[in-house]
């Protein structure tokens, strides 16, 4: 049995011993005896609840920028449930449509990463070290690229161009490709909360806004091998969404220690802009060009990264 087997089995085995306590509890019966209203009554009340508590304790500690950050992380990350939605629909789309739509995602990925990261981090840079704002943002894109490298070899996945086909038929890749997709989460997150983090709400808006974009055909490659190995396909939209709830604890983490940290500003956000450039080259223009008919995705490129510069435009 390979490391990558063992590794996937134990994460299986430890997600269904989760699921078995949490319905072997007093709370949970308690919760599935009630009536279908007063059950799910009592579940978004309990949900608001814990929202009111997470967004209060955030506000009261670090202010009103990091609940904003916080939300909009949030938002950006269920965008990847909104993108799964079509598999309610559809079983497998067109390879063509499929490309062009990661292509778009990787042009207004690059966009945001130029215009809402590493701009701004040299003018900060500049601010605190005068003359050194390239230098240290430099410095903090390697870092990044560096940290997404290591993840990469040390968390078993199956990568975007090693997929043959959209509808995929191995189990074991898929949930190695979800995973993928969960650890690549992580560090876009961070940079939406890194962005708010500087104070600046037009570039946070922007790379919320493009992050949000980007998901939506992350959350369909998710959902759609899922329906297609037989999944549920509400079940398959609400893994999906999973995937991208990852992206509010990268987004609580890049807000708060920038928020408490300010001269850490420039480096983080280098170091998010180049976690991001290590997935657009590593993972999404690969995966583009691998069927050999680039060319819409190239077109697609160029199109996302014109409407998230129109879009920082007009916003700024």
């Amino acid at each position: 049995m390979t490391i990558t087997t063992r590794t996937l089995s134990k994460l299986q085995q430890y997600f269904e011993t989760s699921v078995d306590r949490i319905k072997d509890s007093e709370h949970y019966q308690k919760l599935q005896a009630m009536p279908r209203f007063k059950r799910w009554a009592t579940v978004a009340g309990l949900f608001l609840l814990s929202q009111l508590v997470v967004f209060g304790g955030l506000y009261l500690i670090f202010g009103r920028i990091v609940v904003i950050g916080f939300f909009a992380s949030i938002l950006a990350g269920l965008a990847t449930g909104v993108g799964a939605l079509p598999a309610l629909f559809f079983k497998s789309i067109s390879r063509n449509l499929f490309n062009s739509m990661l292509g778009a995602a990787a042009g207004v990925m690059l966009a945001a990463t130029a215009f809402s990261l590493l701009v701004p981090g040299m003018v900060y840079g500049n601010a605190i070290w005068p003359g050194n704002g390239i230098y240290v943002v430099s410095l903090g894109m390697l870092i990044g690229a560096a940290f997404l490298h290591y993840a990469d070899r040390q968390l078993p996945h199956v990568h975007f161009d090693s997929i043959s086909d959209v509808h995929l038929t191995s189990l074991k890749k898929v949930w190695l490709f979800i995973i993928a997709i969960t650890i690549h989460n992580f560090p876009e997150g961070m940079s939406v909360g890194v962005s708010f983090g500087s104070g600046d709400m037009k570039n946070g808006t922007v790379l919320a806004v493009a992050i949000a974009l980007q998901n939506l055909p992350e959350g369909l490659a998710v959902a759609l091998p899922l329906v297609g190995l037989g999944y549920n396909k509400w079940r398959a939209v609400g893994i999906a969404t999973l995937t991208g709830l990852v992206e509010p604890v990268g987004g609580l983490l890049g807000i708060t220690m920038v928020t408490a940290f300010q001269p850490i500003l420039p480096i983080a956000m280098g170091f998010a802009a180049g976690a991001m450039l290590f997935v657009i080259s590593e993972e999404i223009i690969p995966e583009t060009h691998s069927g050999g008919r680039s060319r819409y995705a190239t077109f697609a490129l160029m199109i996302g990264f014109i409407i998230m510069m129109i879009l920082d435009n007009m916003l700024g």
